[in-house]
């Protein structure tokens, strides 16, 4: 148990006791108060007299107060068993997005905030940002746009966009899509996923019901020899949520008509301007250079696993002849032989190392040891009781299976509370369909000097545990992980005075830099030793299961405890193995985006032909056959309604992903690469980096970290390329 210092936080965890009725109640509530506050400062300021302190810092001030609540609100649409409760959420969310377009696009207010910065008064590098911030945010949000019908059919656009992202959103999250297939069908798809698939009833008897979340669709095009099955699947898991292909169509039209009425060539113009590489023309050609450099890797990782499929196919002996291509359904299969014949890698038996809970518990010693945290687990009982409002454990929690840690900073860094940290592991239906990490509350300095506390959320979907094992993840589940708790630390330790500025509230191509940089611990020896813990050692239910399926009492027979050095090895070997490929998939998404984000005239973004762009573009960049080698239309499958990242903020700035592993390559190889563990590194970056969240601009935050600009170097040649 832990020690009594850390088991009394000062500050109580959230609720989660909203009907559908109070959300909508509460959401007016918050909306009423923040309307109120704009036309008192209105009513009772003049622009002669507008200061930092009677503007900024009481809009400031409701955006903290206001948000402890939003979040949560907003945060129910992705995780709630409850539909009603999951549609007042989505409801909520609406409303707050309109009143956040109606607000940013009040003249009155924005005299007022214009009024302060001209000023010049002497503010904190925080307050001074806060200022400049908010004062751009009302002309990117239209008011840059002389009133009249254009504003006002600006302002029609942003509520539109608003609704398409919500409903894309709640669209991709309450899919229930799948197949039905015979147990022989899914012939090689591991047993722990084949037996908790749905058993078909009536005209579906003797099948299995095969979905398209990650814990099925993923084994499957891993597993299956069947390469209809695969096929099957993966044409049907491009062709889900079709209702989303109109919304994205009409989104793209949407911000390019938005963008032109601010004054911008294209979208992609407007939206990089306040991001690290500033203009469109430094993306592309970012993204033009990695795809010249990698192409001709992609291509002889190409021809050697064509021909694995060859070798694979001629000797299963049942005489299927050689279709000559290499399909798209093909790659996670024939990716995952190569592992296997070529390194003597077993996922499946790699996973057996990585339990979720033993994992989840490594990673956290990991933080502690390096950041100088404390976690300590609210176990469901008299604990949570205990910390409740209401006496009640349950209502801390949205779900059942939902753990809880609070979170401290170790003696050395002063024995202080850092916040909350949720995790929801599982899927169950309705809810968010990938991995994410969720702010439910920011921190920040309230009116009275005191700081709140965050509370964050990690929200995955692995595998449920079973009778006889636990939740296993592959390896690169664990480096998920790794890397979504990476962004919950970013939330945990970030101390901002604001709250827009909290955590991982930063520029978009900055802000997966840190997450990424912590991956780099997935793949050292010491560390994947540390995690690893045989499931058969973790009970003697899970030993006597264990001994059952592989039919052996003979302790000799038994795997290590711990992953030998032999395996450890051998896996990191597999690190780089098709690592052109992997990166030609992710400039397929980050071209396409720029594509649709940049287009020369808004008719050419009209008439634009979205699907085929984005199967045609894949097919040029990845190289992989799909349906239209025999005679399908560029049409068969719309990935593009899937692509919840393009609904979600990261429209043109998909291509983050690939510029932020320049700074995560460069941070991890410059400072951690001879010792990851060192402490002394790890709490300077929690200072440097962390902890400022989006407080100040980002290149600084790396030059203060780095002692200079930041290189690409170190990421070239992590990739096997010269630069």
């Amino acid at each position: 148990m832990a020690p009594q210092s850390l088991r009394n936080p000062p500050q109580r965890p959230p609720t989660f006791t909203a009907t559908p009725g109070s959300l909508v109640k509460d959401t007016e509530k918050l909306i009423d108060i923040s309307r109120r506050l704009q036309d008192k400062l209105v009513s009772d300021v003049s622009p002669e007299k507008a200061s930092f302190d009677n503007v900024l810092l009481p809009l400031a001030y409701d955006e903290n107060e206001s948000s402890i609540e939003s979040h949560i609100i907003c945060f129910y649409q992705a995780v709630s068993a409850d539909q009603p409760l999951r549609d007042a959420s989505t409801q909520a969310e609406n409303l707050f997005n309109d009143f956040g377009i109606e607000s940013s696009m009040r003249e009155d207010v924005f005299r007022l905030v214009g009024a302060a910065l001209d000023k010049k008064e002497d503010l904190d590098p925080e307050s001074r940002r806060l200022l400049e911030k908010m004062h751009k945010d009302y002309i990117r949000y239209g008011l840059g746009i002389p009133a009249g019908p254009q504003r006002d059919r600006f302002k029609e656009i942003k509520k539109s966009l608003s609704q398409i992202s919500t409903t894309f959103s709640k669209n991709l999250n309450e899919e229930t899509g799948g197949n039905w297939f015979t147990p022989e069908e899914l012939q090689g798809v591991p047993e722990d996923v084949v037996s908790g698939l749905k058993k078909g009833e009536g005209e579906h008897a003797g099948k299995l019901w095969l979905t398209y979340k990650y814990p099925d669709l993923f084994p499957t095009l891993r597993y299956a020899k069947n390469a209809e099955v695969r096929k099957k699947v993966f044409v049907g898991n491009e062709n889900k949520c079709n209702e989303n292909v109109p919304l994205f169509g009409e989104a793209i039209v949407l911000r390019d008509e938005a963008a032109r009425l601010l004054g911008y060539p294209n979208h992609a113009t407007f939206v990089i301007e306040d991001k690290m590489a500033k203009t469109p023309k430094k993306v592309d050609d970012f993204l033009g250079d990695l795809r010249t450099q990698l192409t001709p890797g992609g291509r002889s990782e190409l021809e050697k696993l064509k021909k694995l499929k060859v070798d694979d196919v001629k000797g299963r002996g049942d005489g299927a002849p050689d279709d000559g291509h290499y399909f798209l359904w093909d790659h996670r299969f024939y990716d995952r032989l190569m592992i296997e014949q070529e390194y003597s890698i077993d996922q499946q038996k790699i996973a057996e190392y990585f339990s979720l809970d033993s994992t989840v518990n490594g990673m956290l010693k990991i933080f502690e040891q390096l950041f100088g945290l404390a976690f300590v687990e609210i176990t469901p009982g008299q604990e949570r009781d205990r910390l409740a409002e209401s006496g009640q454990g349950t209502d801390i929690v949205w779900h059942e299976d939902v753990k809880v840690f609070s979170v401290w900073d170790d003696e050395k860094e002063g024995g202080g509370f850092v916040g909350y940290l949720y995790l929801d592991m599982f899927p169950r239906d309705g809810k968010y369909g990938h991995a994410a990490n969720f702010n439910l509350q920011p921190g920040y300095i309230d009116r009275d000097g005191k700081r709140h506390y965050p509370v964050t959320a990690l929200v995955c979907n692995f595998s449920k545990p079973t009778a006889k094992k636990p939740s296993l993840l592959k390896h690169e589940e664990v480096v998920t992980l790794f890397h979504e708790l990476g962004h919950g630390i970013h939330d945990l330790v970030s101390r901002t005075k604001y709250s827009r500025f909290h955590g991982t509230s930063t520029v978009r191509d900055f802000v997966e830099a840190p997450s990424q940089m912590l991956e780099h611990w997935c793949w050292t020896p010491a560390q994947l030793r540390s995690l690893s813990k045989h499931y058969s050692y973790l009970s003697t239910e899970y030993e006597s299961a264990w001994r059952e399926g592989v039919g052996s009492q003979n302790e000799a027979a038994r795997p290590s405890e711990k992953m030998p050095d032999s395996l450890i090895d051998s896996l990191i070997k597999t690190r780089h193995v098709n690592d052109a490929m992997f990166m030609l998939r992710q400039l397929h998404f980050g071209i396409f985006d720029m594509t649709i984000h940049e287009p020369k005239t808004h008719e050419d973004i009209e008439k634009l032909k979205v699907t085929e762009l984005y199967n045609n573009l894949r097919k040029e960049i990845v190289q992989l056959d799909g349906p239209e080698v025999w005679g399908a239309k560029p049409d068969w499958g719309h990935g593009q309604a899937t692509f919840g990242h393009l609904m979600g903020g990261y429209d043109a700035g998909y291509y983050g992903y690939a510029s932020s592993q320049v700074y995560s390559a460069d941070m991890f190889y410059s400072v951690f690469n001879k010792d990851p563990m060192n402490s002394t590194e790890g709490r300077r970056y929690r200072h440097v980096v962390l902890e400022r969240g989006g407080s100040q601009d980002e290149m600084q935050t790396l030059i203060d970290f780095l002692g200079r600009e930041p290189s690409p170097e170190a990421f070239y040649r992590e990739l096997g390329l010269s630069k």
